[in-house]
């Protein structure tokens, strides 16, 4: 046993738990200390957090809920999501001192991880890409994106493929895969500047900004005039039920997320689902923590693009923790432009 070493350690601390849509004054920024000593006998993991994703699911988890697929946040707690990290400190001999690893961990400069936690802490093999893409195309965003588009959506060549929230940290990478397999891709976005993004970066077929369309039914048949085969659903809402009267017979549709429901206090109600009946639509929900066991099946598929530079990929990185509110919330109002990242520390 050494020294006990403590140091200080800033934390994004939930106050509340949320209604509505959250603001920065939910949040605050904390002093706390940390101990950077193994307990002997002990197999938690103490790392020296480098970046944080800032990801829609995390709005769920600021309000009490029961029987989700991951718990509410604490309040009084510092917030927990998906980051990059360097490890300080281990007790388990799956990581060593000096290993960077992706997953769950805490919104603070140093985080003690659990056996539990280490479920989702993969070690970082390829430092060859930027370490901040394991918050993203190499990381849970990227693997919600495959898992979705391939595993769900069972695509084929040539199909019509519709993306909503298409600019952001999942979208952007299910546009570019429906290419890889020569499929009609559109997508839809919220700003002039994101939908030239999605067809001048990512390679659309075309993009319309969903706020400037008086009527969504309309908008999508004059994109896709003989119907869409491919759904990837981000929003939920008046675009769901739009899609749904314009899927093709045996449609596929990946639900992923809503993120037009989540700040509403009653959920918007979805009119057209008889079409799921008519059309023989199948739609699937799914959360990627049941794929996680794909997850090097991913690896070897993507990278090899990414250095070919067959993928790209768009971060907007904040630096500091003390920025970490503001960049979570702008989530909802669409503020960020492709992936949202905190930058912590670098390495």
């Amino acid at each position: 046993m050494g020294e006990e070493v403590i140091i200080s350690n800033k934390q994004v601390i939930l106050k509340h738990y949320v209604s509505g849509y959250p603001k920065e004054s939910d949040m605050e920024l904390k002093n706390s200390t940390i101990k950077l000593n193994i307990p002997e006998g002990s197999n938690v993991v103490i790392l020296k957090n480098l970046y944080l994703s800032c990801d829609p699911y995390m709005r769920g988890r600021m309000k009490k809920t029961e029987g989700s697929y991951i718990d509410s946040f604490t309040p009084g707690s510092p917030i927990t999501g998906f980051g990059v990290a360097k490890v300080l400190e281990s007790g388990d001999s799956n990581f060593q001192k000096g290993d960077l690893v992706w997953g769950m961990t805490g919104w603070e400069e140093y985080s003690i991880v659990t056996p539990t936690d280490q479920n989702y802490l993969f070690k970082i093999n390829d430092k060859d890409v930027p370490l901040s893409y394991y918050t993203g195309i190499l990381g849970m965003p990227g693997m919600t994106a495959y898992v979705g588009f391939y595993e769900i959506c069972s695509p084929k060549k040539g199909e019509t493929v519709f993306v909503s929230a298409a600019s952001g940290a999942v979208g952007q990478l299910v546009g570019q895969f429906a290419k890889m397999l020569d499929c009609y891709v559109v997508g839809s976005a919220g700003s002039k500047e994101k939908v030239d993004l999605l067809k001048n970066k990512f390679g659309f077929d075309e993009a319309f900004n969903y706020k400037e369309e008086q009527d969504l039914d309309a908008a999508l048949k004059r994109y896709f005039p003989d119907g869409i085969d491919i759904y990837f659903e981000n929003v939920g809402g008046k675009m769901l039920d739009a899609v749904l009267l314009n899927m093709k017979l045996h449609g596929r549709i990946a639900a992923c997320g809503m993120i037009s429901q989540y700040n509403l206090e009653q959920t918007e109600g979805v009119h057209n689902l008889f079409y799921l009946i008519s059309k023989r639509i199948r739609m699937e929900g799914f959360v990627i923590f049941d794929y996680f066991h794909l997850y090097s099946k991913y690896l070897e598929m993507i990278i090899p693009k990414i250095k070919a530079g067959n993928v790209v990929y768009v971060e907007d990185v904040v630096e500091g923790l003390e920025n970490a509110p503001t960049a979570l919330v702008g989530l909802f109002s669409g503020r960020n432009i492709g992936k949202q990242v905190v930058m912590v520390s670098p390495e």
